[in-house]
């Protein structure tokens, strides 16, 4: 029972731990800075630097965009939506894209999902169905982890004390697949092919979650996850990359209170079953 199918390779981790290690420990032979073993470390290159180069990887939103840019092609192309576009201008989310029922989808990018960024978003008034997409290429992070941080640690409690609604989640990339994540709807016995070329990618199914339509709230504590075809723009994820309905995952919320503080419950279903669930949690937010 997981909240993701696919897991962290423990081979890869720990070959990223023992090269950690080295780099932590053999840094200062590498350059022409002039600085002895001590000097180095107690000076602010090592770091300066470390710093530097884990911003440019997670600031880049390049090689993400394209890949949601082909996706978004292969499904136009293919008549799963009537077109997308591009935001404009200083707007706070990503893509608009038209469904074929008229309906207006908005998707809001994001990267691993247990970061504080997870937490800023705003749903336009526009907006029919607001979707969260995670592209986390961090091959060494753990998507179980990153997962559940970011549907019940972050969405669900700003979902609740914030009263913003997000219809669902993505989580899906480009290394989806890849050697650094390997996933399971490709290891299938049924001989099926799952794999579908999106300009040079190609991609298993991506992970969805359904959110209820409504926000639990004191009067209403207990909101169900919408069924799959409520929410459009994941039913066409779904359909476009060959998705089956036993890997949609259903995500419902309840609220309670204790003591004048409020508290929620997240449970992920799939396959007809619960995959994980929290105990009542507080909302820390201020």
């Amino acid at each position: 029972m997981t909240v993701i199918p696919c897991e962290q390779d423990p081979r890869l981790r720990a070959e990223i731990e023992r090269f950690a290690e080295v780099l932590k420990t053999q840094a200062h032979q590498l350059g022409d800075h002039g600085l002895d073993e001590t000097s180095f470390y107690s000076s602010p290159i090592f770091r300066g630097a470390i710093e530097k180069v884990r911003g440019e990887f997670s600031a880049t939103m390049r090689g993400k965009r394209e890949f949601v840019q082909h996706v978004l092609n292969h499904m136009e192309d293919g008549g799963f939506i009537a077109g997308w576009d591009r935001t404009q201008g200083k707007a706070r989310n990503d893509y608009y894209v038209r469904l074929h029922s008229g309906r207006l989808a908005v998707i809001d990018l994001k990267g691993c999902l247990d970061g504080e960024n997870t937490n800023k978003f705003e749903r336009p008034a526009d907006a029919d169905e607001f979707i969260t997409w995670s592209l986390c290429t961090n091959s060494g992070a753990d998507p179980r982890r990153n997962a559940w941080s970011g549907i019940h640690t972050r969405l669900s409690a700003e979902m609740i004390s914030r009263n913003k609604r997000v219809d669902g989640v993505v989580i899906w990339d480009m290394i989806c697949g890849a050697l650094g994540r390997p996933c399971p709807k490709l290891a299938a016995l049924d001989g099926a092919v799952r794999r579908t070329a999106v300009g040079p990618f190609l991609t298993p199914p991506p992970c969805i979650y359904v959110f209820p339509a409504a926000i639990p709230s004191r009067a209403h504590p207990q909101s169900a996850a919408q069924t799959l075809q409520q929410v459009e723009l994941l039913a066409a994820f779904h359909a476009a990359f060959g998705g089956r309905d036993e890997e949609i995952n259903y995500v419902d919320f309840e609220v309670g209170e204790q003591a004048d503080e409020l508290f929620r419950r997240t449970v992920i279903r799939r396959a007809g079953a619960v995959q994980h669930a929290s105990d009542m949690t507080a909302i820390q937010r201020v």
